[in-house]
């Protein structure tokens, strides 16, 4: 008798066990869904979001993921309209030089497996975030620099060609007379495109290509081909990336900041603010001398943008429609 009433009893415990590990399995799933861990049923694709005002760039990359091309196919070739644009005078051939008069280009590319290449300070080559690719695809490695990244650019069919414009040329002389460095807001900060893109599969791929500041000293890098730096991508959660003023963005590792506040539950937008607010909240932060912006994507396709300065825009590509915004702004003194 007391063996059944021992059996009999243990199996009501052992019921009770299962049935609160059961409510608390329950519970914990509803936190992570909560907290924005778990996949949400609404999505958003095709999608494009890209720094500043390019509405070529961006109906590039939607166009391509329209006919259902990858993320990251769509990111890369509409970072190339950019790169080939000599009127584009902070990103590719007709880059601003650096103090030396030498046009140097930095990308880096991020796709949805969480893979990544990069390129620093590269002379000669105009399409750097093929060249990125490239790296990510074909070397073991992640990131290459100046003289090598050149030479393995041409090793895998890339032409060699002047990037100095004569319009880029000139500014530089002019600027030499008084050899002033002081970046203007929303001028030399507008430095970058970041593009991020989802696609019809529903996976998330980003790029960021640049010539970096005007006249910046020779061998500076910035955030933009910096992973975490520039850019993130993370496809269970989002991405995002950056523009302004590189060395901020790195002090605070931005885009990277981002996406583990989305993973935490933040909106898009809400993860922007709080990263700009990082910057400005810095002891002795001297934020408004520079400007720095982001954009963000999370994996339902929600957008957030957030500057410390006003003028800051994207363009955006949602529900077949390309639109650039204004984006929201901290100092509105």
């Amino acid at each position: 008798m007391e063996r059944r009433k021992f059996i009999k009893k243990a199996s009501v415990t052992g019921l009770s066990l299962v049935t609160m590990s059961s409510s608390l399995i329950s519970k914990a799933n509803s936190n992570k869904v909560k907290k924005g861990l778990l996949p949400n049923k609404i999505s958003i694709k095709p999608l494009v979001i890209a720094t500043w005002r390019t509405p070529l760039a961006v109906n590039t990359a939607a166009a391509l993921l329209e006919k259902g091309s990858s993320a990251l196919d769509a990111v890369e070739q509409g970072c190339r309209i950019e790169e080939a644009d000599i009127k584009n005078q902070s990103v590719g051939k007709g880059g601003l030089p650096d103090r030396d008069g030498n046009v140097t280009l930095d990308a880096c590319i991020m796709d949805d497996k969480g893979n990544y290449g990069s390129v620093l300070g590269v002379k000669n080559i105009k399409h750097v975030i093929s060249v990125a690719r490239k790296v990510m695809e074909d070397t073991p490695h992640v990131m290459l620099v100046g003289d090598g990244a050149e030479q393995f650019a041409v090793t895998k069919g890339f032409k060699r060609e002047n990037l100095l414009t004569e319009a880029s040329k000139k500014a530089w002389e002019e600027w030499k007379v008084k050899s002033e460095y002081k970046p203007i807001i929303n001028i030399e900060n507008h430095d970058t495109i970041g593009m991020l893109a989802i696609d019809k599969k529903g996976n998330i791929s980003g790029a960021c290509t640049t010539s970096g500041l005007a006249y910046k000293m020779a061998g500076r890098v910035g955030d933009s081909p910096i992973i975490g730096g520039g850019l993130f991508v993370d496809n269970e959660i989002g991405g995002a990336a950056a523009t302004g003023l590189g060395e901020e963005v790195l002090k605070t590792v931005g885009s990277f900041l981002i996406v583990e506040l989305m993973r935490q539950g933040k909106s898009p937008q809400e993860a922007c603010e709080e990263a700009i607010a990082r910057i400005v909240s810095k002891p002795n932060s001297n934020y408004k001398n520079f400007q720095v912006g982001y954009i963000a994507v999370n994996k339902q396709g929600e957008t957030g943008a957030y500057s410390i300065h006003e003028w800051f825009s994207y363009n955006l590509y949602q529900k077949k429609e390309n639109k650039n915004i204004k984006s929201d702004f901290y100092n509105k003194d």
